[in-house]
């Protein structure tokens, strides 16, 4: 750093001394601020400002000076001179400055990781020349990124999702901030914070990066993801579900200052999805194969990148281990003891190279089953991560300890939860990251995000409170839902619309307990499976599978049929149509009543927030109501078919494929500006496919020789096809 930008950082934190002194730590939300700061003055920050930043900080605090650059010009119009100089900064300027930037008395204030602080001061330089400084100050490089963002946040009025929300600052001419302005903002409560971008396919069939970039989502979103996770004060990501650790995002992410993460499937980064035919993938007999595999993957990522290392062994296509070898399968003992073997191994592969790696394995599955039966043993410089069940319950069934940490999905592909819309009441987000706090489990909290955008809402109430901490009060839920409707549509609107969000998550029909709710894929998965036992009418003992290899054929999403209406198919098909029929039609007056309900709130919407009401509200809603619906009518025309009354089914039917019509007018309401074609990659819950089935079932009706489509086998892998699309013919290295 210049000597002239070192002088103006110690004279700045001389004259910040004094009321660091005094200040006390307070929680990232709570200001330090004087109350009668209007009475002492105020710093004016507007068009003129500058923004001054060493030209030796790390790269990714200068991309965040960049992004602050950007908040500005879109508050004030004018771009700001982003300078490296203290000579050439303007009377009025923001200071970015990292630790070796600042004097004893502000390093004494920020000696925790990742704390930052906000700070104000009038600098009389001369007799002549005063300097008005907003000081943005960090413990270490992540602490100052995220000094940046919490200014845009908080004073200059930018949504930390404003790329997901198209929520714009208000445009000002000035902006007025207390001239004793002093805020501290300690350690994140979570060590670890971020997000997992899993079964991406919206984001791949929206913008892909295949032919530009190599990626398969382009580099420009990835960027915006990042940029995000940074803005939420989170520090970590798993950048998509099946990668090679030298891809382009990866890399990317390393320059935006984020630890990459690797997800349970997929240990040291070993993307297992890839695993070269012919070649033995078995750890008892070919351990060899195997440990050459993880050292290329180690040695694949970036010099001096950060990686926090997953260790585990799970099969090929995120399948349990003991299904792949016959020498563990059905022998839990066998099998917690090799997996303790290859975590072994695997820490010594990474310390070889990296002596100082931290660790964690995610009990997924079975994971938590051996751990929980005493079979797996973990190692203590292992941090264990417990995951939901893609409900947000975590399942640890009360065993979660100190040191431990967190692995849940706000969205979740298993043909049943969501993937397209909100299903994860906050309340139970808050419920078990609150229960974790208090256990100590604060060291990991990955959320599966899936494609971001249709769960905006979720991933702002946990990665604040994976930040900063669980709210406070008895209705934890209903204030954030609160907050959140009146930053993102405007006051006059969120009382109803707390209403509205807690009527929203009570609608869906649901089973289990603890309450699985009815997600929008369950509804397609259901109605497709019901269709096909319906309709097949031959033996499909040798149909050609669209699963890999390893993969065993699964028909109809995970139900295998055999020979002409079998009884247990015919079985299952009764009890399902007579369950749907009861579950969805009890849903149905749910959905409709909160149907009503956002259509009489949507005029008091400002027109400047219409856009994202008919995505985030509108089109949620439609997506359920209607789905809820087509399974209801599906169901019930099929019953209906069984008695022999086609006409009454043919009536349901036609009804259904209008239900279909008006899920695609919410889906294109939602496409607006840059989200055009936003779910042509539908390809997980696959509406469009479940249209198809219903379309020849209505054929099917009249004639039974109607030529049926190729039966669905298991079909998450087909867009996995698009997802892994941009890979090409590569496969994981293991010579």
């Amino acid at each position: 750093m210049t000597t002239k930008l070192l002088a103006l950082a110690a004279v700045v934190g001389a004259g910040l001394t004094s009321a660091f002194a005094g200040a006390q730590s307070v929680r990232p939300d709570s200001r330090v601020a004087d109350k009668a700061a209007g009475q002492r003055g105020t710093i004016v920050i507007d068009s003129t400002v500058t923004i001054l930043v060493s030209p030796a900080a790390p790269g990714p605090v200068q991309l965040a000076a960049q992004d602050l650059a950007d908040d500005v010009q879109a508050v004030f119009g004018t771009r700001p001179k982003l300078v490296h100089r203290p000579e050439d900064a303007a009377r009025t300027a923001i200071v970015i400055a990292v630790p070796e930037n600042f004097p004893g008395a502000l390093a004494s204030r920020l000696s925790s990781p990742e704390s930052f602080s906000i700070s104000a001061r009038r600098i009389q330089r001369n007799s002549k020349h005063s300097t008005e400084v907003i000081l943005l100050a960090g413990a270490d490089m992540r602490g100052t990124i995220y000094a940046v963002y919490q200014f845009s946040e908080e004073y200059l009025g930018v949504d930390p999702l404003y790329y997901w929300t198209d929520k714009l600052p208000v445009h000002r001419a000035a902006i007025a901030v207390p001239a004793v302005l002093n805020e501290t903002f300690p350690a994140p409560v979570f060590t670890y914070r971020g997000f997992f971008i899993n079964d991406e396919d919206l984001l791949t069939g929206w913008a892909p990066g295949e032919a530009k970039d190599k990626t398969g989502i382009s580099l420009d979103v990835w960027n915006k993801i990042y940029e995000t996770i940074l803005r939420l004060k989170g520090n970590m990501v798993a950048p998509g579900t099946w990668i090679f650790p030298n891809e382009p995002q990866v890399q990317l992410a390393a320059k935006r200052g984020l630890i990459i993460a690797q997800h349970h499937a997929i240990p040291l980064g070993l993307n297992v999805a890839r695993w070269p035919k012919d070649v033995p993938y078995n750890y008892s007999e070919h351990p060899e194969i195997l440990e050459r595999a993880w050292k290329n993957a180690v040695h694949s990522y970036l010099p001096g990148q950060q990686v926090l290392w997953t260790v585990g062994l799970r099969g090929l296509s995120d399948v349990t281990y003991a299904s792949m070898d016959p020498a563990v399968r059905d022998n839990n003992t066998a099998l917690g003891a090799l997996i303790s073997k290859a975590i072994a191994d695997q820490m010594q592969i990474v310390r070889s190279v990296h002596p100082d790696a931290k660790f964690v394995t995610n009990l997924w599955q079975e994971g938590a089953r051996l751990v929980q039966q005493g079979a797996l043993k973990i190692p203590p410089e292992v941090s264990i991560v417990w995951a939901d069940d893609g409900y947000g319950y975590l399942e640890d069934h009360g065993a979660v300890a100190a040191g431990q940490g967190m692995y849940d999905h706000v969205a979740m592909m298993n043909g049943r939860a969501n993937q397209l819309t909100e299903m994860i009441p906050v309340e139970r987000s808050f419920s078990e990251i609150g229960r974790y706090v208090k256990a100590g489990a604060t060291r990991y909290s990955l959320v599966n995000t899936s494609d971001i955008r249709p769960v905006s809402m979720s991933i702002r109430a946990v990665m604040n409170a994976v930040w900063k901490g669980v709210p406070s009060g008895d209705d934890k839920a209903g204030e954030f839902y609160r907050q959140w409707s009146t930053e993102e549509f405007g006051k006059q609107s969120a009382p109803k619309l707390v209403k509205l969000y807690e009527n929203y998550f009570r609608a869906p029909a649901h089973l289990g307990d603890p309450v699985h709710e009815y997600g929008d894929q369950l509804y397609h998965t259901e109605a497709r499976r019901m269709l096909l036992t319906y309709m097949i009418d031959s033996p499909l003992y040798a149909l050609p599978s669209q699963a890999p290899n390893w993969e065993p054929a699964r028909i109809l999403d995970g139900a295998p049929l055999v020979g002409p209406h079998p009884p247990i198919a015919r079985e299952w098909l009764d009890q399902t149509a007579a369950r749907e029929v009861q579950q969805c039609g009890e849903a149905a007056h749910r959905w409709d009543a909160v149907w009503k309900e956002a259509l009489a709130i949507e005029p008091q919407i400002p027109s400047s927030r219409r856009n994202f009401y008919r995505e985030q509200v509108l089109a949620m809603i439609a997506i359920n109501r209607q789905s809820n619906r087509i399974l209801m009518l599906v169901s019930r025309a099929i019953q209906e078919a069984e008695k022999g009354d086609g006409a009454q089914a043919h009536k349901d039917i036609d009804e259904a494929l209008s239900s279909f019509d008006e899920i695609q007018r919410a889906e294109a309401a939602a496409e607006f500006g840059k989200w055009k074609n936003w779910y042509r990659g539908d390809w997980l819950t696959g509406i469009y496919r479940t249209r198809e089935l219903v379309t020849v079932f209505s054929k099917f009706l009249d004639d039974p020789e109607t030529h049926l489509p190729p039966p669905v086998l298991w079909d998450g892998w087909e867009a996995y096809y698009h997802i892994m699309h941009y890979e090409g013919d590569r496969s994981a290295d293991v010579q």
